[in-house]
């Protein structure tokens, strides 16, 4: 029972939902039935759910055709009377027609004329309108033909004045046509355009002279290059005035100082002049500054063609060097500036002006990186800096305002900075001593150049005092090859003259007096080598280097000399000192050599006096002058002459120390040789070949004599001492321990013959024994060991008058020693004896004694 109801429930619930589907499907939009279907697929009973819509569907059916049934007598009826209607219509339609047909034929003829009347009348009215009208527009079409026909012709400025007289004056008067109201928009744009034009010759002229500059600044600096040649032209001409005399003239034109001046001089043409000239038209001067002349006061352009630089052909020597208006057509600018002026907007086109000029300038001044290869790389970058500078002169002087002095100065300061910042960083790549003056000329032309139009360069100048320091290095690093040159050339031979000629050419080269070299007859010979003159004409070379840079650096006559003296000394010095030092220090240099060398400085010493006078003529500084800094070379010679000396010394010592190695002493030896050893033999007879060069040196007997013979004696006393060291440290060198008297005696045998030679006197000027004093300390010591004079030296001991004074009791103690090991050695039986027991306690008593002296003398 149960189950039954609740299915009955179930029943009722789904009739009643299938019917609220139903009636929502009934009264619901069809594009909103989705939701609704699906409700009923959602469930289970959609089969019945079909039954009763398809039961829904036959109601409405049936209800629809209950309706069409009630009125469809009512529509057959209107039907009929429809009919009825449409027939009497169609007569009425042919009835109308039949009378518009009529109507028309008959006025036909009516409607033609009329027309014709007021077709003509209407073309009468509109031909006098025409003609009211087209008077007013004539003048405004002829004012815009001719506004077109000037800017077809860029001819700017006179169509921006049409331009302003048909926009307020005729424009006006037609402005309610269609044209003129094109006309009128149109007007801003022809404004925008003649702006732009003009802007873009400006741009055209800007470029061009930024192409340009270099030529425009190698004429101005040309300009200033013919100027310097006629001051020193006028300079030597009122000196010849000053002082008329034949005397005063040739001093002049062989002053060394004007040939100097005139080698600069030519130096400039050639620095100036080498730079490819562009071939072309040319423009007075005279043409183009009334053309700008004319543009400032009229503000109005005589020349409406677009230029920028005028090209130059080239000149003869003798014809005008052109000036920079005579290069450059400026007529771009002020056409520029009056345009811009008139619209309004002239503060707008200083700016621009000013900007663009200012980001060129930073162009000009950036150097190429390899400038300081070449003089070209500089003199590029030096026109191009005055070429600009010159352009904006010409434009501070001939325009009101575009640019003002405190621009240009502003510009010149920061060209200034780092135009010096270019020039230090890349002049110090400068080896050539060629280049740097070449571009110490350049910097003074372009100094000199850019003062002529009132810029200050002072600051120039003192940079090129900097590089005049560099210079004076570069000069030093080249004379030092040059020097290095002729001394490795130089054969160190008195120089051979065969007859007068070749006599004269060398005194003339040297500054050498001698008269009895003079008496002697032909072929002779100089004292000093071929050295001599050179190192004396290359130093004046040095000098005339120096003066050559200090020209035109506006210095005064002291600093110049100032200048000179102390390069010179640098020279002398350093450079000089140090190629002379190696050359005495090499290895393979020989005595001869080094004698040669002692005599050529002395006379490149006493040549120091003629190079003082010779930078006393070139500078007009008298020596006496206060501060005026004297020359070293005396000094830098005599060192020199001392290092040779001294090398010789070591060169004779270190031969000397060579043959002593060869020492082969047989230290235990019962008996001596017959002679002195054979090392000795052969030192002994090196020794006087050597000296013996000393003896035949060539030149001045009282000169070269003396000073020979005091480098040869002081060297013969040298080598005496050394080797008397030598032999005294060899007998008592640690190595040896023990030795015999006949050893002893055999080494006494050897310093005879150093004696010998000391008194045979190998090298004259020696008073009495002085070189024998050499060997007074073997001398000494041998007789007291060979004698056995122990009484005499203990008991004289101390005493000014002893007979062994040089010997010392250390050294006593030390030989004595060795003797006495070998006696023990020797004698180990002696002892047995009676004598050698006597002189073994003689030897234990001298050493004990020597060893108090010892004691005594150290307490």
């Amino acid at each position: 029972m149960e189950r039954g109801k609740m299915a009955e429930l179930e029943s009722l619930e789904t009739a009643a939902e299938h019917e609220r589907i139903l009636r929502e499907i009934e009264s619901t939009d069809t594009a909103c039935i989705g939701p609704t279907l699906r409700s009923v697929y959602d469930g289970e009973e959609h089969g019945r759910f079909m039954e009763k819509l398809e039961a829904r569907i036959r109601n409405h059916d049936r209800e629809i055709e209950k309706m069409c049934n009630f009125h469809y007598q009512g529509f057959v009826d209107s039907i009929t009377e429809l009919l009825k209607v449409r027939g009497e219509a169609q007569k009425l339609k042919n009835q109308v027609t039949d009378t518009n047909r009529k109507l028309q034929n008959e006025g036909k003829e009516l409607i033609i004329a009329m027309e014709e009347l007021k077709q003509c009348r209407l073309q009468q009215r509109n031909i006098s309108a025409t003609v009211d009208k087209l008077t007013l527009c004539l003048p405004v079409l002829e004012m815009y033909s001719k506004l077109r026909d000037q800017m077809k012709s860029k001819r700017h400025y006179p169509a921006l004045k049409t331009l302003e007289h048909l926009e307020h004056t005729y424009l006006p008067q037609v402005s309610h046509y269609r044209f003129c109201k094109i006309m009128v928009d149109n007007i801003p744009k022809l404004r925008e355009e003649i702006k732009e034009v003009s802007m873009s010759d400006l741009k055209d002229f800007l470029e061009s002279i930024r192409k340009h500059s270099d030529k425009i600044g190698e004429t101005a600096m040309k300009q200033d290059c013919r100027y310097n040649q006629w001051k020193i032209i006028a300079k030597i001409f009122f000196s010849l005035l000053l002082s008329p005399n034949d005397k005063a003239i040739t001093l002049l034109v062989n002053n060394p100082r004007h040939h100097v001046l005139a080698q600069q001089q030519r130096n400039l043409d050639n620095i100036v002049s080498q730079h490819p000239r562009i071939s072309g038209g040319k423009k007075s001067k005279k043409e183009v500054c009334a053309n700008s002349d004319l543009e400032v006061k009229n503000t109005s352009p005589m020349s409406e063609q677009d230029s920028g630089i005028l090209d130059v052909e080239d000149e003869d020597e003798d014809e005008e060097v052109p000036g920079a208006q005579d290069l450059v057509d400026f007529s771009p600018v002020y056409r520029c500036l009056h345009i811009y002026s008139v619209l309004g907007a002239r503060e707008t086109f200083e700016n621009y002006y000013r900007k663009q000029r200012r980001k060129q300038a930073r162009l000009v001044l950036q150097p190429p990186s390899n400038m300081h290869e070449t003089l070209d790389g500089y003199r590029k970058y030096f026109n191009q800096i005055v070429g600009f500078f010159v352009v904006e002169d010409h434009i501070l002087h001939t325009t009101q305002g575009l640019v003002n002095r405190a621009y240009i100065d502003e510009l010149w300061e920061m060209a200034l900075s780092k135009t010096i910042a270019a020039l230090r960083t890349h002049s110090s790549y400068c080896s050539d001593p060629s280049l740097v003056l070449d571009l110490k000329n350049l910097i003074v032309l372009f100094a000199d150049t850019l003062q002529g139009y009132g810029f200050p360069v002072n600051q120039l100048f003192d940079m090129l005092l900097e590089i005049r320091d560099q210079y004076s290095e570069t000069l030093l690093k080249k004379w030092s090859g040059v020097f290095r040159n002729i001394l490795d050339s130089d054969n160190y031979s008195p120089i051979p003259v065969t007859n007068e000629e070749i006599y004269k050419k060398i005194v003339g080269q040297f500054p050498f007096q001698d008269a009895e070299l003079e008496k002697q007859p032909f072929p002779k010979k100089f004292p000093f080598s071929e050295f001599v003159p050179k190192v004396y004409n290359q130093i004046k070379e040095f000098i005339y280097a120096c003066l050559k840079f200090s020209e035109d650096l506006h210095l005064s006559s002291t600093e110049v000399d100032d200048m000179i003296r102390k390069s010179t000394n640098l020279l002398l010095t350093r450079t000089l000192s140090n190629c002379l030092q190696n050359v005495i220090k090499r290895k393979n240099v020989g005595l001869t050599e080094l004698v040669q060398i002692i005599i050529n400085t002395t006379h490149l010493e006493k040549s120091c006096k003629f190079l003082e006078e010779f930078i006393t003529n070139i500078t007009n500084v008298l020596p006496e002058t206060v501060h005026t800094t004297k020359l070293y070379g005396t000094t830098t010679f005599k060192d020199a002459r001392h290092a040779a000396e001294e090398e010789i010394y070591t060169n004779l010592n270190q031969k000397i120390d060579q043959f002593v190695q060869l020492a082969d002493y047989d230290w235990m030896a019962v008996e001596p040789g017959s002679k002195a050893s054979d090392y000795l033999v052969d030192l002994i007879g090196f020794l006087r070949s050597t000296f013996a060069v000393f003896t035949h040196l060539p030149g001045d007997v009282d000169a070269h004599s003396t000073m020979s013979g005091k480098v040869a004696q002081t060297a013969c006393m040298s080598a005496c001492k050394h080797l008397s060291t030598s032999l005294m440290q060899l007998l008592l060198e640690a190595e040896v321990r023990q030795l015999t008297l006949g050893a002893l005696q055999q080494f006494n045998l050897d310093v005879e013959e150093c004696e010998q030679f000391a008194r045979s006197g190998p090298v004259p000027g020696f008073q009495g024994d002085t070189l024998q004093l050499a060997f007074i300390d073997l001398r000494q010591l041998l007789d007291l060991f060979i004698q056995w004079d122990w009484s005499t030296y203990l008991a004289d001991y101390g005493q000014p008058t002893c007979k062994y004074l040089r010997v010392n009791p250390t050294t006593a103690l030390v030989l004595l020693e060795k003797m006495r090991d070998t006696s023990r050695k020797n004698n180990v039986f002696a002892q047995f004896r009676k004598n050698e027991r006597d002189k073994q306690k003689l030897i234990d008593t001298v050493a004990k004694q020597l060893r108090s002296l010892i004691n005594s003398h150290h307490s």
